[in-house]
């Protein structure tokens, strides 16, 4: 708790500075500050990430904190933020630039912004934050899902696998042994290995809404880990087509190994006997909602009936992320650049809900 109540005077001492130099700050300038002083994205900027050769590029601080910016104020396009950047002089200060033309093209963000998606840094960033603030703190409940991403994207098709009649092998016949599923790899490697394997290309995704009604889309899914008071662990971006259990084990690894988490809420889609018993090998408590498998579904305790209502907590978080910070408008195309696109906002959505529990 005192690093995040460190949080608000170093925001304060930021405001300061800046209001003396920057008399006419409004409402959202003095949030996007507020934001970029909990992340503090440039520290994670590699100094020389170009080029021996060539034209010196442009200074890639200030374009991370652009796309942070970007993603605060929900802008759809990199050419709005430009627009913007160019005529709010109070905005371009704060991003690292002086005057208008210092500003850079279109095609320079677009260059910066994949060298992140290629460096990762989104996720760094992410994993410094939850380090940081939240290994010191137990966490209750922690709420696994996922969300729809659509993308313009033209989806990859799907590689038909090699069937074999039912039965004995004919004579002569020779059959590869049988792999063992995704699961039960995962229940022996470890997180970073379980999520390398995850498929990630574009493709359609089909799910079932909570009205009954059957939805299909073309791009991916994000699935994220959200703790008490809605501050997101881990995510992971994948493929649309792929099933929700078969990342809860790679999550829960990866959250583990973050934060000190007793129960994990999840719904019925991660209702699977090694997720179950890779839960409890975490020393955590599962609380799963039963699948209706064959007719029949398995009644929760009443006890547990009432911390699976904190499972909310991942639909505000994702509502959030979609209608106030760029979830619903992908404009990238290729998984990196996806997910880095998606954890931009990500960061923001953790940074506000830090300045809230302070």
């Amino acid at each position: 708790m005192s690093k995040i109540a460190g949080i608000w005077s170093r925001v304060q001492r930021a405001l300061f500075h800046i209001e003396d130099s920057l008399p006419q700050l409004t409402a959202q300038h003095k949030r996007l500050i507020e934001v970029l002083e909990v992340l503090r994205i440039e520290v994670h900027v590699p100094p020389r990430c170009w080029q021996r050769v060539g034209r010196k590029p442009k200074d890639r601080r200030a374009l991370a904190r652009a796309f942070v910016a970007k993603a605060l104020y929900n802008l759809p396009q990199t050419n709005l933020l430009i627009a913007r950047l160019k005529t709010d002089r109070t905005l371009r200060q704060i991003c690292g630039w002086e005057q208008g033309r210092q500003v850079p093209s279109e095609s320079t963000f677009s260059r910066a912004f994949a060298q992140f998606a290629q460096l990762g840094l989104t996720q760094r960033v992410h994993a410094s934050l939850v380090t940081e603030y939240c290994s010191e703190q137990i966490i209750c409940h922690v709420a696994r899902d996922s969300t729809d991403i659509e993308a313009r994207e033209k989806p990859k098709k799907k590689q038909e696998r090699r069937r074999y009649r039912p039965g004995r092998p004919g004579k002569g016949e020779v059959r590869p042994p049988a792999s063992p599923n995704r699961l039960t790899r995962q229940y022996e490697q470890s997180a970073a290995e379980a999520i390398a394997e995850l498929p990630t290309a574009c493709d359609v995704g089909t799910k079932k809404n909570s009205k009954g009604k059957v939805k299909h889309w073309v791009g991916y899914k994000f699935h994220v880990d959200i703790g008490d008071g809605g501050l997101p662990l881990a995510a992971v971006t994948t493929s649309a087509s792929l099933h929700d259990s078969q990342v809860a084990i790679p999550l829960m690894k990866l959250t583990a190994s973050r934060v000190t988490v007793l129960y994990e809420l999840m719904d019925s889609a991660y209702d699977a006997a090694l997720i179950h018993q890779c839960c409890r090998g975490l020393d955590h408590v599962p609380i799963i909602e039963g699948n209706p498998r064959r007719g029949v579904a398995r009644p929760m305790e009443p006890d547990r009936v009432r911390r699976y209502r904190a499972r909310s907590q991942s639909e505000r978080f994702h509502s959030d992320l979609k209608d106030n910070h760029g979830g619903r408008m992908v404009r990238v195309r290729g998984h990196p650049k996806v997910e880095s696109h998606l954890m931009f906002g990500l960061l923001v959505v953790f940074a506000k809900t830090l300045l809230g529990l302070i």
